[in-house]
């Protein structure tokens, strides 16, 4: 790290954006309730972007391959992340943004809703992938197989198991995959994978975590959350990109995991994707 604490690399996110309307409330509502929300915004979030701005907040900067409609809210995301020190690149989307609605409830939890396909980048997309060969790492969300081989051009990629075709398709070896041991959305085989993924890393939430491959295993204790837990939306892509921004640096796994988990949960702390990430930047 520099003397002002941000990490020195260039790290990229390729994968997905939604528009996401989130609702603050005690509770999830019954069937049938009519529910009223005491909190209500709306603002471009989903995997992808989470970890784009948490990188942003970790180097100053980061790049973000996409895809994006052409509509209002396409153009308002595209917006939103730049203000947020992202440089989008996204390929171009017939209809319209894909959405989200996602319930905080007091419990810390979140609970989410997709509305429409998964809008992700193309390899044939007209977008600048030789720009990822400068860059320390990439963290892969989504993509078809030949965004990964592209994104192979970077030096270290980290991938999550919701990217599941292309990683079965690409012939590509990610350098690290990273699955909740808790989601039933990130359970993925990695011996599904040819060739394998070099080191899995497996969260388990309040019990830390564990890693295996090539570069050794181990375990890792949970953190302290630096304050009052929040809500829960975020904290795994925000984890995933500290991994990587960590790699993308040259730190061994071991550490780049404890940079990882720093920014797991300090995101905790924050309402929604942003507020409570972890900020390195001289001005925060």
């Amino acid at each position: 790290m520099s003397p002002q604490g941000l990490v020195q690399a260039r790290v990229a996110v390729v994968g997905h954006v939604e528009w996401v309307d989130f609702a603050v409330a005690a509770r999830l509502p019954r069937p049938g309730e009519i529910l009223h929300v005491r909190e209500f915004w709306d603002e471009a979030a989903g995997g992808g972007a989470v970890a784009a701005v948490q990188i942003a907040k970790l180097t100053g900067a980061s790049l973000f391959f996409t895809a994006l409609a052409g509509d209002r809210l396409g153009e308002s995301t595209a917006a939103q992340l730049a203000k947020q020190g992202v440089t989008v690149h996204a390929g171009a989307r017939e209809g319209v943004q894909r959405r989200g609605f996602v319930y905080l409830t007091d419990d810390g939890e979140r609970t989410i809703t997709i509305l429409g396909g998964r809008l992700v980048p193309d390899g044939d997309d007209e977008l600048p992938w030789d720009a990822l060969d400068d860059a320390g790492g990439v963290y892969f969300t989504g993509g078809d197989a030949a965004a990964l081989m592209a994104s192979r051009r970077a030096g270290v990629i980290v991938a999550t198991p919701r990217a599941g075709d292309a990683l079965r398709e690409a012939g590509v070896a990610v350098d690290v995959l990273v699955h909740s041991g808790r989601d039933r959305d990130e359970e993925l085989d990695p011996g599904e994978l040819d060739p394998a993924p070099r080191t899995v890393v497996t969260t388990l939430g309040a019990k830390g975590g564990r890693w295996d491959g090539e570069a050794g295993s181990g375990t890792w204790e949970p953190l302290p959350v630096p304050g009052p837990i929040v809500d829960e939306y975020g904290a795994g892509d925000s984890f995933a990109a500290g991994i990587t921004t960590g790699l993308a640096a040259g730190m061994p796994i071991a550490e780049a995991i404890q940079l990882g988990a720093r920014c797991g949960v300090a995101n905790l702390t924050g309402r929604g994707p942003y507020a409570g990430q972890l900020d390195l930047r001289p001005s925060a």
